[in-house]
């Protein structure tokens, strides 16, 4: 899960947020035909990992992940002539999984091949320049993923030196044409987390087979993307003709709700077992590991609060811990400010209206608010306010510490929040109150 509401890959408004695939972290075991391993350790007796172990489901790999392998097999066939088979990748948080080509092709020349756009920008290395394609079936694991059983396409053509590696969005992957969004205007909708890693993997591979630097043109594909993106939030975003590449971790965690708020309840079970005093509800890893660095908590302190935000509140009712420490994305907290306690995409939407409301009462001019209340996303809306230094995420984050405090019905527990933007960066806070 990215923290935030981010372009939809997995699960449209009958399923998971987009924004919630690929930001587990938790183990995961190799996917259905992947012949893989994941590299992952055995979980802790709390916290996160225990907590997605508890849950019982299967983890899988996301579309960046997928993505990441494809252009790794096909690069390597660029150079040698050979397709890796299986081809093994490594993940941000040091999964190793291997997986099964289903598709791969290679020649010269050659436009106007039916998984590949017209070039544009830098042309082929010469004439009858050689490419090859490898393609992945992606597997959710048991997660409601849209994407499911999706082939993903990369095909590699060389460059002029100098060119660096260039994206290109091929049949089914989608072109950004709104800001508020991680990438540029005109950019394919491939983000910056699958960027890097198909920088890396591709500068590993030219490394192992004596080359500086890649210098060529990756173009990601999926079989029948435009028409599954129907069922994501893409067209609502600005993101227009296919899918979204994601993932921050490369790692889809399964959802279920029953499973996600049983293992949330056994997560502070866990705590109070160990006499924590002091948790953290994080709705991903990238809000986890801020939350690790400003308050120092173990493992066993940190749950695993995904989009269940009433889940959390409504068990530490019942069951206190003196501090609580809700950690997010600003889009999700922005939810949770405007009263919703479930903060799926497919059950909750950031709320332009409720941010240009408290825009104003930060000391937005009408002009400013209005500009929040059309803001294609949350972040563009954040990105405006700050340019004007409003400080929308501080109110967001009280907004959404009052609202926590409501629900709690005046339980021994003293809450504080913290939003951050998807590079973790903290984008506002509000301190303890309660208890």
């Amino acid at each position: 899960m990215t923290d935030g509401t981010t372009p939809g890959e997995t699960r449209g408004p009958a399923g998971g947020a987009g924004a919630g695939a690929g930001d587990g972290g938790g183990p995961a075991a190799a996917p259905r035909g992947t012949g893989g391993r994941s590299g992952a350790t055995p979980p802790a007796a709390g916290g996160r990992a225990a907590q997605l172990a508890h849950t019982g489901l299967r983890s899988g790999w996301t579309t960046g992940a997928c993505a990441t392998a494809a252009a790794t097999a096909a690069y390597t066939a660029l150079l040698t002539g050979d397709f890796p088979d299986p081809v093994t990748v490594t993940l941000p948080k040091g999964h190793t999984p291997a997986f099964a080509l289903a598709a791969q092709a290679s020649g010269a020349g050659g436009d106007g091949l039916p998984w590949e756009p017209p070039r544009e920008g830098p042309g082929p290395a010469g004439p009858g320049a050689p490419w090859a394609m490898a393609g992945v079936v992606k597997d959710a694991g048991d997660d409601p993923d849209v994407t499911h059983g999706a082939l993903v396409r990369v095909t590699v053509r060389p460059l002029p030196p100098g060119s660096g590696v260039v994206f290109a969005a091929g049949p089914g992957v989608g072109t950004v044409t709104r800001p508020g969004l991680p990438l540029e205007v005109g950019e394919p909708a491939i983000n910056p987390v699958p960027r890097r890693l198909l920088r890396e993997h591709l500068a590993a591979v030219a490394a192992r087979h004596g080359r500086t630097t890649p210098d060529v043109r990756v173009c990601v594909s999926v079989d029948h993307g435009e028409e599954i993106a129907r069922s994501t939030w893409n067209g609502r975003l600005g993101i227009l003709g296919g899918l979204s590449v994601l993932g921050t971790t490369g790692v889809v965690v399964p959802y279920s709700c029953s499973a996600w708020i049983d293992s949330i309840r056994r997560g502070v079970d866990v705590a109070r077992a160990a006499g924590r005093t002091h948790v953290a509800a994080c709705t991903g890893s990238t809000s986890e590991r801020v939350a690790v660095a400003l308050h120092g908590l173990p493992e066993d302190a940190l749950l695993d609060m995904g989009d269940f935000a009433g889940a959390v509140l409504k068990y530490l009712r019942r069951h206190p811990v003196p501090r609580l420490t809700v950690c997010g994305g600003f889009a999700k907290l922005s939810k949770l400010a405007a009263g919703h306690l479930d903060l799926h995409s497919g059950r909750s939407q950031v709320d332009k209206g409720f941010l240009a409301d408290l825009a104003r009462r930060g000391g937005a001019s009408t002009e400013l608010a209005d500009r929040v209340a059309g803001a294609n996303t949350g972040l563009a809306a954040l990105q405006l306010c700050t340019a004007r230094d409003v400080p929308l995420g501080d109110l967001v984050a009280a907004a959404a510490r009052d609202e926590a405090l409501r629900v709690l019905r005046g339980a021994p527990v003293a809450v504080d929040v913290v939003c951050v933007d998807r590079a973790g960066t903290v984008v506002g806070r509000a301190g303890p109150r309660g208890a």
